[in-house]
């Protein structure tokens, strides 16, 4: 068999927020990685634009906040059509709106500065799984002289990252199992209208959503209450979102110019499995759910976050048994719990008149304090909790929390993390795990983990800032993804967690 093209450790197919973002985590842990994508240039259109606090705070740990600058908050919550505070315990509450275009921007540059390949305007068709490796075919676009030249590529390992309409999870024969659409929302961006704005309107015949955005633009969305679901292939025409918003609104759009269109619907699906052999899935490839409220990309990215760390530390031979697979039992109930959360809010959304009384209810429910917090931390994704070993401190598991702190000088962390003024975020800059200890004397849990500080564990020495809130722990073991591995336990119990989150000790 000739050679392949391209020979690399890691190949994620398709380069939108979820697999740049995955491009990244795996070239910090040190994996060889090549990205592939059928698109020849940015995207021309605005898709999913907003981001949650959990998403805000993972850009924090990889420092990539400061270049994405502030990004305008994205008003009020809602919960299926009705008002949702998302004020939560993280720094970055609320929700934030950033062009896609912007994200795979920030993302794509960050990956390639790590050493990460993008390779643009080839298309996947084949993928043939061995043993030791994947081999994948792609097709490039035809050249000057009319014919597509094909691309192989051999990886260790491929991810599908490359949306709904997978054809990695196709090729590999991943089950998906769901429903299809039943309803759906159809959206346009129209230049040239005016119309007032409207949130959630809720209208005999449908529901109706508009906003007038930069530039004068009007982003306009809007379901008609038992509308079969449109069959035709590709976006809606721009007549049909007109018919269907003077039915619903009365208003007439017909005159504006159409920049964007497409629509979306509430089929719900999630593969049966992440991963198969040497294949696995992220993203809207694993699951398929109706975009409300951003939460689809955001899930999608903590996906990319909580695998890119595990399969760099599988090819570069320091991973412990089992530890991928713990990609799948963590991010597939993960993916459930919001799939759930999003097929409840499509019904009070897209439901007609029979709905109304459920509707008035959950309004009802939102003013009550803890149902408030349940459905806000849901929806930020800073609630997201892994399974710990009966007994465990109470925060292992979850993400760690925000504490500012003044660092020491015995500080091993990236030189930007080192003495001075820190933060549990900044800690994880390097994507390395840390052991935290804000105990203020010798700790023996130290020594525990010396044969792990050897690049893949950092030691912080820190000393929480004077007024802060006392902190839940005094020392803790982070993952390179944020969620706390161990914390205040013994040290068996804290060598345990590190074998099984960074392999075996090294030989002394």
């Amino acid at each position: 068999m000739s050679a392949p093209d391209i020979d690399t450790q890691v190949l994620v197919v398709g380069a939108g927020p979820v697999g740049l973002m995955l491009a990244g985590e795996l070239a910090l842990g040190g994996a060889d990685v090549v990205v592939l994508e059928r698109r020849t240039g940015p995207l021309t259109e605005s898709r999913a634009s907003t981001l949650h606090a959990r998403t805000m705070e993972l850009l924090d740990q990889r420092g990539l906040l400061e270049e994405l600058g502030t990004p305008p908050a994205g008003g009020p919550g809602h919960f299926g059509g009705t008002r949702l505070d998302l004020t939560t315990d993280s720094p970055y509450s609320g929700q934030w709106k950033v062009p896609q275009v912007r994200t795979e921007e920030l993302l794509e540059g960050w990956a390639t500065r790590l050493g990460a390949r993008v390779v643009k305007g080839h298309r996947l068709t084949d993928l043939r799984a061995a043993p030791q490796s994947v081999e994948a075919t792609a097709e490039a676009e035809p050249g000057p002289g009319g014919a597509a030249s094909a691309l192989r590529v051999r990886a260790a390992y491929v991810v599908g990252c490359d949306g709904e309409s997978s054809t990695v999870r196709e090729l590999a024969g991943f089950a998906f199992p769901g429903r299809d659409a039943t309803r759906e929302l159809l959206r346009a961006d129209v230049a040239d209208v005016e119309v007032p704005d409207r949130r959630f309107e809720r209208h005999p015949g449908g529901l109706a959503i508009s906003a007038r955005g930069p530039g004068g633009v009007t982003r306009v969305m809007v379901h008609e209450y038992g509308a079969p679901v449109g069959r035709e292939p590709g976006p809606p025409s721009f007549a049909r979102v007109a018919d269907t918003w003077r039915r619903v609104t009365g208003d007439d759009i017909g005159g504006g110019a159409p920049l964007w269109l497409n629509s979306f619907g509430d089929a719900l699906r999630q593969a049966s499995q992440y991963r198969r052999g040497r294949i696995l899935l992220a993203g809207d490839a694993a699951h398929h759910q109706m975009p409300v409220g951003g939460q689809a990309l955001n899930l999608g990215l903590q996906d990319a976050a909580n695998l890119g760390w595990k399969l760099a530390a599988e090819v570069r031979g320091t991973a412990g048994p089992g530890l991928l697979d713990s990609y799948h039992a963590e991010r597939h109930p993960a993916g459930r719990r919001v799939l759930d959360n999003i097929a409840a809010q499509a019904l009070l959304l897209l439901g007609g008149s029979g709905t109304e009384e459920l509707r008035t209810l959950f309004g009802e429910l939102l003013r009550e304090p803890r149902v408030r917090a349940h459905l806000a931390g849901t929806i930020a994704g800073v609630d997201v909790r892994y399974a710990a070993e009966p007994g465990a401190h109470r925060l292992v598991g979850a993400r760690v929390p925000y504490l500012r702190f003044d660092t020491d000088t015995d500080t091993d962390t990236d030189p930007d993390t080192a003495a001075g003024p820190g933060s549990s975020f900044a800690a994880l800059r390097a994507g390395r795990g840390v052991l935290l200890d804000l105990s203020g004397r010798p700790a023996p849990v130290r020594a525990a983990a010396e044969p792990w500080r050897d690049g893949r564990v950092d030691l912080v020495t820190a000393t929480p800032e004077p007024g802060s809130a006392a902190p839940e722990f005094t020392t803790a073991l982070l993952r390179p993804d944020g969620h706390v591995a161990w914390a205040d336990g013994t040290v068996p119990e804290l060598e345990a967690a590190l074998l099984r989150w960074f392999g075996p000790a090294a030989r002394r």
